[in-house]
């Protein structure tokens, strides 16, 4: 199963690339893929996996993890910051593309491939709970800090939580989608979250751009060692030495989602905010690349310690 979500992966990237120099779709393409994704096979992949879910302090502690992460975040940027003689838009996008991952467009069929069927609920709850509130409330933050916006107020983060699709769809699950619907509805939102994978890479892959930013180099090593090294390995201490109640497969889930790249979403709103643009197009574009090899070592590693 991962061998065959990594080779879909390539496959599509690759197309992706090839098209885009091609020139064979219009340049809104990649947000026309993601708005699919985002309205239709997230909230599908959501309803499906959200039901399986019992509301205990496992979930709690779940949804707790990315919380603590952007904490450290924080602290360790803040850091590198002073370190480093960085700009204040390139401590603004590390601040974003640390503390927020593809927890969802990549996360979830990663997950999935990685360790299996039962990890994706975990997944649901650690994006859903951690990963867009975070992006709804501390990324608004930063986004408004350093971008020279007004400061959210508490009813924006409000409507931009109660107006997103696959938030609404976790609301749903959670209270009124019976855990195994009628075959023909699980079939029907089965094979819209499997669509999520091939549409997500390919958009990724028509919008990628690698292009080094020459002078943003050390910031752009620093963030990628962070979000895809030193989170996921703190995740794995937090998991590993707290008394949390949680089993094996809600551990790894959290360790894996930890571990993903960026997220695209708050590397696109740094570069709307003109918040280092070049390092934040960079941060998403190594990062996913660098993650095909990543991802599978913490899988690898995972089990080595299950042993």
């Amino acid at each position: 199963m991962a061998f065959d979500a990594f080779a879909l992966i390539l496959t599509m990237l690759a197309l992706g690339l090839l098209l885009q120099r091609l020139k064979a779709f219009p340049e809104s393409a990649p947000e026309v893929l993601n708005k699919v994704v985002l309205h239709v096979c997230l909230p599908a992949a959501v309803l499906l996996y959200a039901p399986r879910l019992v509301l205990d302090a496992g979930v709690l502690a779940v949804a707790a993890v990315p919380w603590a992460l952007v904490g450290v975040t924080v602290l360790v940027v803040g850091l590198l910051a002073r370190l480093m003689g960085l700009r204040r838009d390139e401590k603004a996008v590390l601040l974003l593309c640390v503390a927020l991952g593809n927890t969802s467009f990549l996360g979830y069929p990663l997950v999935r491939a990685l360790l299996g069927e039962a990890a994706l609920p975990y997944a649901v709850i650690y994006d859903q709970f951690g990963a867009f509130l975070i992006l709804s409330t501390f990324g608004l933050y930063v986004l408004a800090r350093y971008g020279g916006d007004a400061e959210p107020t508490p009813r924006d983060m409000l409507r931009r939580v109660a107006s997103f699709p696959p938030f609404l769809a976790m609301v749903f699950g959670l209270t009124l989608m019976p855990a195994e619907p009628p075959a023909w509805i699980a079939a029907g939102l089965q094979r819209l979250a499997d669509a999520l994978l091939p549409l997500v890479v390919l958009a990724i892959g028509l919008g990628l751009k690698l292009k080094l930013p020459r002078g943003e180099l050390r910031p752009l090593a620093a963030g990628l060692l962070l979000k895809l090294g030193v989170m996921p390995l703190v995740a794995l201490a937090i998991v590993s030495l707290l008394p949390l109640g949680l089993g094996p497969v809600a551990r790894d889930t959290i360790v894996l989602e930890a571990a993903m790249p960026p997220m695209i979403t708050a590397a696109a709103l740094a570069i709307s905010h003109r918040l280092a643009p070049s390092l934040a197009s960079a941060m998403v574009g190594y990062g996913i690349l660098l993650s095909l090899a990543t991802l599978p070592a913490w899988a690898w590693l995972l089990r080595q310690l299950a042993l």
